[in-house]
């Protein structure tokens, strides 16, 4: 059984419950331009930058409307969203305090940006309990590109191969897993589809015995 030195969390759709609100706001989005989100825009666009994620819902949905125009008009139904349904996603209390128990470090690597990171932590208090973030304007890389699991690693002090990842989407997974990491995936609703078949486990939630009996190995 590998030995993890270190834990690395995703954000959106591992720690919180926002893919639903990014698939609201997605389907809100094409509703005002006479469109229908369809699940292979939100395929193409889950786990990347927002930056690629409006490329491609540009390129697949044929829009006219620049980057920031679609982004500017996103953020201000997510934010509305934001403020009435934010939550956790089971287990991850329980999995934080196993890991702290168990005196391991831990992180969070997203390809959101760090002012949004800041406000889904701080809003549950969270933002303490880690070592390390690492957000979209940290890498020049977006996921599955593994620029941000690999510098992760080097900021825990970690080999890739010794660092627990928990993602839920296929580009989070294969960038982890292109970085070496022990990779596992915990779909949701808007995730299932995906293929996960490079992670070393793919798992209902956070707190899953298997991501359990990984943290209690000693060495």
């Amino acid at each position: 059984m590998t030995l993890i030195r270190a834990v690395v969390f995703d954000m959106d759709g591992i720690m919180f419950n926002t893919e639903d609100l990014f698939h609201l706001t997605g389907h809100e989005l094409m509703r005002r331009r006479g469109k229908v989100a369809t699940p292979e825009l939100f395929h193409a666009m889950m786990g990347r930058r927002a930056h690629d994620a409006f490329t491609a819902m540009i390129n697949m949905m044929q829009l006219t409307e620049t980057i920031p125009e679609l982004q500017e008009e996103s953020e201000a139904i997510f934010d509305d969203l934001l403020s009435k349904h934010l939550d956790t996603m089971p287990g991850l209390h329980e999995l934080l305090d196993t890991i702290e128990q168990q005196n391991i470090p831990k992180g969070v690597a997203t390809s959101s940006d760090r002012r949004y990171l800041e406000r889904l932590l701080n809003q549950f208090d969270l933002l303490p309990r880690f070592d390390m973030t690492l957000t979209a304007e940290d890498v020049t890389q977006g996921k599955p590109h593994p620029e941000i699991y690999l510098t992760a690693a080097s900021r825990l002090g970690v080999d890739p191969h010794e660092m627990l990842v928990l993602e839920d989407s296929e580009n989070g997974t294969k960038a982890a897993a292109a970085a070496g990491a022990h990779i596992v995936s915990v779909p949701h609703d808007h995730s299932r589809h995906h293929d996960f078949s490079v992670a070393k486990a793919v798992v209902p939630q956070l707190n899953h015995d298997y991501v359990m009996n990984l943290l209690s190995q000693k060495s």
